[in-house]
């Protein structure tokens, strides 16, 4: 019989939830600013752009951040990872316009690769969790550990 590598798995279920949980923390935050003052992160340029207060802003980016959460903690994981990836991208791109956080701008970038490895992860696990539920046969992979 051929499973999904238990080291893998561990490793997805510690990127799933650490790129699900954290993003709804940090969203719901934009509403009580405990975390950190987030408006000073906001960029001077998306100031101009956005037609409405930092602060409404903040509470848009709050709700984006909540769904983001939840869609990788669904089952629709490998979506959710993709959302955060990008997300993460953009966050990055604001901070270096800020003209100062480029050590915030690097940990964003770093973040999104591991998102980027959860969509990976998932798309070779999908498979694995299909077949269990099903009751059918396993596809083989390069992941795969015969017992």
């Amino acid at each position: 019989m051929t499973d999904f590598d238990n080291r893998l798995n561990v490793g997805w279920w510690a990127l799933r939830i650490g790129l699900g949980v954290g993003p709804i923390i940090t969203g719901i935050d934009k509403y009580f600013n405990k975390l950190a003052d987030w408006g000073m992160y906001l960029s001077p340029l998306a100031t101009k752009v956005v037609p409405v207060s930092a602060t409404t802003f903040m509470h848009v980016i709050g709700v984006v951040e909540i769904i983001a959460g939840l869609v990788v903690l669904s089952r629709w994981t490998k979506l959710g990872s993709y959302i955060v990836m990008f997300w993460l991208i953009g966050i990055a791109v604001n901070l270096l316009t800020t003209g100062m956080f480029y050590d915030l701008a690097m940990r964003d970038v770093e973040i999104a690769i591991g998102a980027f490895a959860l969509s990976q992860l998932t798309a070779v696990r999908e498979p694995y969790a299909t077949a269990k539920q099903g009751g059918k046969g396993v596809p083989s992979s390069q992941f795969a550990v015969t017992r």
